[in-house]
């Protein structure tokens, strides 16, 4: 077998006991989460924003970036709900790159998993205790669920991910909210099959033992965009692409049919700064159709300190290293927009 045991790492019980969780902070993620709760299964008219870096690769600026979020959330809170985007591990198309925080807590280091899983659970921490605002983060690997579970309101499960057995079982034993992204083909009906897969209750293998899941009734989809066989990006934000899931979801029997727009990906083609036309163009399509705004609960947008991105080494700080971001300054003003926007 060509797998070299480098080191015996420390269960999700051995971390969380060595970095518990504040007193107090337990009672800050229930309150989120039945906020994001009422939010999806339309007891709440608010909206969902997930915002901030494609990577959170540096601790400082990440709560330099999600303390300014904080501001903005107290001005916006009659009608958004911000869940700050702290995604700490990164798929990688060819698997060469940046994985994040949890394979490399310096990225111009080697990988070194037991000091990124210490990483990992002090960022959210940190996050949630110093801005009282708790975390999305991407489900990448599923067994690491348990690392961060208590800290995060929101989960993503990503368009190479969506197929997986795995993660469509894991989300269904998750108690928050998880966004089923489309695949990268574009197929609806993947995405949606992982929505009633990740809905209905299961029995599987995990972390070594046999486990039972009631069914996640929170499980929603994220449309990202699609890439073609010609490598062409297909957006699926438009009015059309938001009437069609809505018919989709109509022909299936799910529980609260929701769905996030994520303005990035191959639904800009990683044009950072699109993602402010996206946006907006979402928000007409909900303001022309009651039936769009009853489906799409919220976007999600790739945002940082500075416009852009830049290569591993160059030291700018709260700048991505991974996909281009859109600005602060941008940033804060297309929330105001999307507050002054809704209807």
């Amino acid at each position: 077998m060509g797998l070299e045991f480098v080191n015996k790492l420390p269960s999700p019980q051995e971390i969380r006991e060595q970095f518990p969780l504040p007193a107090g902070l337990d009672r800050v993620k229930e309150e989120r989460d039945a906020q994001i709760r009422d939010v999806l299964t339309g007891k709440d008219s608010r909206f969902l924003v997930i915002i901030g870096p494609c990577s959170a690769d540096n601790e400082h600026a990440v709560l330099d970036y999600v303390t300014r979020l904080a501001a903005v959330q107290e001005k916006v809170k009659e009608r958004l709900i911000l869940i700050p985007r702290v995604y700490t591990n990164k798929p990688r198309t060819t698997g060469e790159g940046y994985k994040g925080l949890l394979h490399q807590p310096d990225p111009e280091k080697k990988p070194n998993m037991y000091e990124g899983l210490i990483a990992i659970r002090s960022m959210h921490m940190h996050v949630v205790q110093e801005t009282g605002m708790t975390t999305a983060d991407e489900m990448l690997y599923p067994e690491n669920l348990p690392y961060l579970d208590d800290l995060m309101s929101y989960i993503a499960v990503g368009a190479r991910s969506v197929e997986n057995q795995q993660h469509r079982l894991v989300a269904s034993g998750c108690d928050v909210a998880v966004g089923m992204k489309n695949p990268t083909s574009g197929d609806l009906s993947v995405m949606l099959n992982s929505v009633v897969a990740a809905q209905g209750g299961h029995e599987f293998i995990f972390r070594a033992n046999e486990v039972r899941t009631p069914g996640n009734p929170l499980a929603h989809t994220i449309l990202r965009g699609a890439v073609n066989k010609h490598g062409q990006n297909i957006p699926n934000y438009h009015y059309e692409d938001l009437i069609l899931l809505h018919q989709l979801y109509s022909q299936r029997n799910l529980k609260n049919p929701a769905c996030i727009v994520d303005a990035n990906h191959s639904n800009s083609g990683k044009m950072h700064q699109e993602q402010i036309r996206i946006v907006k163009e979402v928000l007409h399509s909900r303001r022309h159709s009651s039936e769009i705004r009853e489906l799409v609960k919220g976007v999600m947008i790739e945002s940082y300190i500075e416009p852009g991105s830049q290569k591993v080494g160059e030291h700018c700080y709260g700048k991505s290293i991974t996909d281009p971001c859109l600005g602060w300054d941008d940033s804060q003003w297309l929330l105001y927009e999307i507050a002054e926007g809704l209807q």
